[in-house]
């Protein structure tokens, strides 16, 4: 009896303990015990998502030592890149902008009216490659420097009324090709630079997809991960609902390969259809071992609020996500 009050007493502190705490990480529905890894301080990352607020972070040495915050803007980040330059690309819906280390915006494109832009791309020092929803769906690169168009074409989508549902993520390949995740569709494709399409992929559905060094991909099917060859064999497939039962994540958005071959996965939360529940927030991304033992798990509610996770750059290696070319435009 008095092992059983000792427990409830101590159930009652932790639940009151703010989030964040060695005391938090073991309160909540989904955290009972306390996290894996190194909180903040296990990578160095670029962080964003989509939110009511347009906000991005730079986290190094588990400090967040920059970040952008957008309340004039309209829409949601996302997708986000940072550059080699320091400058950080950001498509938020309603327009791609450029964002300067000191935060001055060096060049903005506004999205057309009925049309969204969810994911932006930079090529070299002056290009940009964006994916337009809407009625037509367009794959467009710009030069931000001239303001000319240098390619352009259409790609199919399942509805043309439906431009929110259309696309989120698309990503360049070192073939010089663009994989795009089609989520109303159900499909990856792969376009060359002409807009033909080379090879597809079936999806529940897909909301990321990410090239792999070995020439193989990552989809995000949101109930999974599938690490899939360019032929359509399953090289492996994570499944949160099973190997991370405990953590629910039940929005997935993105994954990217490390260079320690870990797979690094995100979880979102959507605060248009819910109230954040602050004495057991979600999970916000979650890292794997390629035999699936979770090695980082991260919650960064408060001091600092990351919020809803979508996009995450690790930058513990410098990286140059420019050095890409796309047809003959690099």
């Amino acid at each position: 009896m008095r092992q059983k009050i000792l427990l409830g007493f101590l159930l009652s502190v932790a639940s009151l303990a703010p989030v964040g705490s060695k005391a938090a990480e073991n309160s909540g529905a989904f955290a009972t015990v306390a996290l894996p890894g190194n909180g903040l301080a296990q990578h160095d990352f670029l962080y964003a998502g989509e939110s009511r607020q347009r906000r991005a972070f730079i986290v190094r040495k588990g400090k967040v030592v920059w970040s952008y915050d957008d309340p004039t803007g309209k829409g949601e980040i996302s997708d986000a890149v940072l550059l080699s330059n320091g400058n950080l690309l950001l498509a938020h819906q309603f327009a791609i902008k450029l964002i300067s280390p000191d935060k001055k915006t060096l060049w903005n494109l506004d999205a057309p009216r009925g049309t969204e832009i969810h994911t932006a791309m930079p090529i070299g020092g002056e290009h940009v490659l964006y994916v337009q929803n809407g009625d037509p769906a367009l794959v467009r690169v710009v030069n931000f420097k001239t303001g000319e168009t240098k390619k352009e074409f259409q790609v199919p989508v399942g509805n043309p009324k439906g431009v929110h549902g259309q696309f989120r993520h698309g990503r360049i390949t070192s073939r010089g090709t663009l994989l795009l995740a089609h989520m109303d569709l159900k499909k990856v494709c792969e376009y060359d630079a002409t807009g033909k399409e080379i090879r597809s992929w079936a999806a529940g559905n897909p909301w990321g997809v990410t090239p792999l060094k070995n020439g193989n991909i990552l989809i995000v099917d949101r109930p999974s991960i599938r690490e899939v060859t360019l032929q359509g064999d399953t090289v492996s497939a994570i499944t949160p609902s099973t190997d991370a039962a405990s953590y629910n994540m039940n929005s997935l958005q993105m994954a990217w390969r490390l260079p320690n071959g870990n797979t690094l996965v995100n979880n979102w939360f959507n605060e248009w259809s819910g109230k954040l529940d602050r004495t057991a927030p979600p999970i916000q991304a979650v890292e794997f071992t390629p035999d699936k033992k979770i090695v980082w798990a991260l919650r960064s509610w408060e001091e600092p609020d990351l919020g809803p996770a979508t996009t995450i750059q690790m930058l513990d290696e410098p990286d140059a996500p420019e050095n890409v070319s796309f047809g003959d435009i690099k």
